[in-house]
């Protein structure tokens, strides 16, 4: 099996899985996938309604545990960053295909809208710690929020990276390049990806192509977790 249709039945396993059960944990992303694709199409989006959506959706992503600065804030703390989302500058990015994603203009309105989510989150995690913090903030809270609320990047997490770096697709590091390098390995088979991806909803929308990478390493790098008989990639 070779990349490609490993990646395939993963993200198919993946997918059937969800669907199996209605009120499951990973329903999360297309509730909140789907809430705010459609606040972008109002003129005055209940941000408040949003917050709490995304907040939800990080909580079953596993962002809300018990050393997590987040789990000492109410859910609207995430309110500016869903005005900065909302802003019609990043409506390119929502839903983004990979092929746009080359593009110089939208890779800018990313790394602005990464820089704004830093800050924000940092000055916030730096008041609940209490004192300077050597590490910078992790990116797997800006990629988990930026798959959540526009399915624009896959969310960087330990199980998604080992699955890129198992397979030799991308680095496992949040950037451009890596960024580059999945679209790039999505645009080569698209031919084998799109009808695949196609069958895929989350209620009157498509999966986004970044989703379909996201599920698809992701269940990877947790099969190689569980000792399941994954071969690395030559």
């Amino acid at each position: 099996m070779d990349t490609v249709d490993m990646m395939i039945s993963s993200s198919m396993s993946y997918y059937n899985n969800l669907k199996k059960d209605p009120n499951g944990r990973y329903r999360s992303w297309e509730h909140c996938y789907s809430n705010f694709y459609h606040a972008r199409e109002k003129d005055n989006a209940d941000v408040d309604y949003l917050s709490l959506q995304l907040a939800f959706y990080l909580a079953s992503w596993g962002m809300y545990r018990g050393s997590s600065f987040l789990l000492q804030k109410d859910y609207r703390i995430h309110i500016p960053v869903i005005e900065e989302l909302l802003d019609k500058k990043y409506d390119l990015l929502m839903g983004i295909n990979c092929s746009e994603l080359k593009n110089k203009v939208n890779q800018k309105k990313l790394i602005e809208l990464n820089a704004f989510m830093s800050e924000y989150y940092d000055v916030i995690r730096k008041n609940v710690k209490e004192k300077d913090l050597k590490n910078n903030l992790s990116y797997t809270l800006i990629t988990k929020i930026l798959m959540g609320t526009m399915g624009c990047v896959p969310a960087y997490d330990r199980y998604f990276i080992a699955g890129i770096k198992n397979q030799k697709v991308a680095t496992g590091s949040y950037n451009i390049k890596s960024i580059l390098q999945l679209a790039d390995f999505y645009e080569r088979n698209e031919s084998r990806l799109e009808p695949v991806r196609e069958n895929m909803r989350v209620y009157d929308l498509p999966y986004p192509q970044m989703k379909m990478i996201d599920m698809g390493f992701w269940q990877i790098g947790f099969d190689l977790d569980t000792n399941k008989e994954i071969n690395v990639a030559h």
